[in-house]
């Protein structure tokens, strides 16, 4: 294969028939006609069967040649796959990045391939040190036309370079010069993604930015713990924010810091974000299944709609978690005040770090980054915003009812006093100041004016229970994932669509 493009026969022939596949089973009665004929040209228009009699080689035989004359399979291709595809090229898709795939344009077929006829096609994803000759050199495109634009061009300029992990496909002449070139992300979390095409014109290369809704599919994945839930997503080929998800969601029940052990598992549906059929960002978990310690913890996402006067459903209300029988996992207080953390020192007596004294301590700290970003853990109103002495730079929300919580030593406040702010807005940001050995949070809970250990105050919060009047859409969707559940468990260490 000379610069990933051009393929053997034998591969070049799978590709052809992984594509017929494909079309078979959108269309198998169109093709069948084909499959035929393609059978009996393939050997040169002579084909043998196996005798099941015993050989004779004795027998008298007979050569017999004829002229066949080979159908147009040009026309053929095109009047049999015409209708599903139009004048769009037949393309074998393979579907895994850094896949070469072969498209034949039907109208160029006069019985026999043209190989200049070819687009041939790949796809990757940036890399932050990409630059223009690296990234074709590594699409399998030599264009030195093509290299240039992308250097010089603004909006390729702004889009590509330095930007890392941005899908991207590129067709090719055979020749390996540059026909269309595409890459996409998803700049915003408002169900769309942006696209930067360039592509040959009349008049040379040209590009421009477009802006299209994402589509979603439903797919499945399982996990084990080894070590963390985070290695354990990682090995089921998982995006980051899967496992962020999984841990919010049984944040409640499961102790994500200190109770998980070796062999716990999880199963899930989740929704995966596509653009132009290019997998773009995982979307919300729709269903998961958490074993801890032999305990089993399921949980769905459950949006009810209201129902209209003629008996129909109408538009969606707020979506929640729920467990399937019902039960709101969507309690007053988060777990945590970080996404994902570690806890380095909990609601217990210990040896002051600076004081060296041993003295109780009030509250969890949580070890992270610099800048990791801090969330209020419920409603509230900002009591104090500001500096204190050991705390350095803290926030404090009151949340009612005697409910108060504290977040210090961070590195920046972005509330403001009596702010009203919701559960997981974002309050600031992890730090070092005041009386701190590294940069860490320091959390505390306090219920009028008394201090609580923090990591219990989650479990004790109570959870709505689900309106009666969605009750019978909830069990019908229930019960559907129950079935799915099952469906990833299945799936080991992998993930489905």
């Amino acid at each position: 294969m000379s610069n990933g493009f051009i393929p053997s026969s034998n591969v070049f022939l799978t590709q052809i028939g992984r594509a017929i596949l494909t079309q078979f089973l959108r269309n198998p009665a169109r093709v069948a006609a084909f499959v035929g004929a393609l059978a009996v040209v393939g050997a040169g228009g002579a084909f043998a069967v196996a005798a099941s009699a015993p050989d004779d080689i004795a027998m008298p035989t007979r050569e017999v040649v004829e002229a066949v004359e080979l159908p147009n399979l040009g026309a053929s291709l095109g009047a049999s796959l015409g209708a599903s595809v139009g004048a769009s090229p037949l393309v074998a898709p393979l579907g895994t990045p850094n896949t070469l795939v072969s498209a034949i344009d039907a109208s160029t077929l006069p019985g026999t391939l043209d190989i200049g006829a070819l687009t041939l096609y790949r796809s990757d994803t940036t890399r932050s040190s990409d630059t223009a000759d690296t990234l074709l050199r590594r699409l399998g495109i030599d264009d030195t036309a093509a290299a240039a634009f992308l250097r010089t061009d603004a909006l390729a300029r702004k889009s590509l370079w330095g930007r890392a992990g941005r899908s991207i496909t590129a067709e090719a002449h055979a020749d390996h010069s540059l026909k269309k070139f595409v890459a996409r992300w998803t700049p915003s979390d408002d169900g769309s993604f942006t696209r930067l095409v360039v592509e040959q014109t009349q008049s040379g290369l040209k590009s421009r930015v477009e802006t299209a809704p994402l589509t979603a599919t439903v797919r499945l994945a399982s996990g084990s713990i080894n070590s963390s839930l985070f290695a354990a997503t990682d090995e089921a080929k998982l995006p980051d924010s899967i496992g962020v998800q999984i841990a919010e969601i049984f944040s409640a029940d499961i102790d994500f810091h200190r109770a998980l052990r070796k062999g716990d598992r999880f199963s899930i549906t989740y929704e995966a974000l596509e653009g132009d059929g290019e997998p773009m960002r995982a979307g919300r978990v729709l269903s998961a299944e958490f074993v801890n310690n032999g305990k089993k913890y399921q949980a769905m996402w459950f949006a009810a709609q209201d129902a209209k006067a003629d008996g129909k459903l109408g538009s969606k209300q707020k979506g929640a978690y729920y467990t399937l029988d019902g039960k709101s996992l969507n309690r007053a207080f988060l777990a945590s005040p970080l996404e994902f953390s570690r806890v380095t020192s909990g609601f217990k007596m210990r040896l002051h770090p600076i004081l060296q004294t041993w003295k109780q301590h009030l509250g969890v700290d949580y070890a992270a980054p610099t800048g990791t970003a801090v969330r209020s853990i419920g409603d509230g109103t900002v009591d104090f915003a500001g500096v204190q002495r050991g705390f350095g730079n803290v926030v404090i929300v009151d949340h009612g009812k005697g409910n108060q919580t504290v977040y210090a030593h961070l590195s920046r406040i972005d509330v403001r006093k009596g702010e009203k702010i919701g559960q997981s807005q974002h309050l600031g940001a992890v730090g070092s100041t005041g009386w701190s050995t590294g940069p860490h949070l320091h959390f505390e809970f306090r219920v009028n004016g008394v201090h609580q250990d923090p990591l219990t105050m989650a479990q004790q919060a109570q959870s709505k229970e689900l309106a009666a009047e969605a009750k019978s859409q909830f069990d019908a969707l229930s019960s559907q994932v129950r079935v799915a559940l099952v469906a990833a468990a299945s799936t080991r260490r992998g993930t489905a669509e």
